[in-house]
């Protein structure tokens, strides 16, 4: 199963706490987000000292810092043009002993997941198409499942403008309902309105009346 977020979640933060479950975690990081690259081997120091627990900086906004990605892809699309997926694997957050860390009890983990930057030549809307970045919990990623994971993420904004339009628009949440029988009812007043609107088929054929 995958939970696929918007950038308001800590991803890791739920990443830690359903790690005992089959589950997925997938979200849009800032553009402004600094990752740490897995730990270097540990290499006798004579002068002693301890062993570094992250690797070097991966800076979203510096370039010089991203190396070679492990996946690179380009996909034909019909409402984004050619869309430039690169992913590294195994990057992590430093974490710090505050927010939802704040009452960890003992080290804090080391988070590791796969980081993906798309750039896509136009948006459907006509805005300027600035690069859309992901944490994926898994720690490494082929090429057909960097493309599924962006994809799924573009598909998460598809559906979060539905909801956001028949709340908006069409008035779902508006009514003060009392029982599921009449919230039933008013949803599927909703969906007709909305097969109204886009000029499909009567909504009872949906529900096989």
């Amino acid at each position: 199963m995958w939970i696929v977020a918007d950038a308001g979640y800590d991803v890791m933060r739920l990443a830690f706490l359903l790690r005992d479950l089959p589950v997925e975690i997938l979200g849009r990081l800032r553009s402004d987000r600094v990752m740490r690259r897995p730990t270097p081997p540990r290499v006798y120091n004579p002068t002693g000292g301890r062993p570094p627990k992250h690797g070097g900086e991966f800076i979203f906004k510096d370039t010089r810092t991203w190396g070679a990605p492990d996946v690179e892809t380009k996909s034909e699309t019909t409402r984004y043009g050619t869309a430039h997926a690169q992913s590294w694997d195994r990057l992590h957050p430093e974490l710090q002993q505050r927010a939802a860390w704040r009452d960890h009890t003992g080290k804090l983990p080391v988070i590791e997941g796969t980081v993906i930057r798309l750039q896509v030549d136009h948006l459907p809307s006509g805005g300027d198409p600035k690069p859309l970045w992901l944490w994926w919990s898994r720690p490494t990623a082929a090429p057909a499942e960097t493309d599924l994971a962006w994809q799924a993420s573009l598909r998460r904004f598809d559906i979060e403008h539905f909801f956001r339009m028949i709340k908006q628009t069409l008035g779902w949440t508006a009514p003060r309902l009392r029982d599921a029988e009449a919230a039933e009812r008013w949803t599927w007043l909703i969906v007709a309105q909305c097969r109204e609107v886009r000029g499909l088929e009567p909504v009872s054929r949906c529900r096989g009346a």
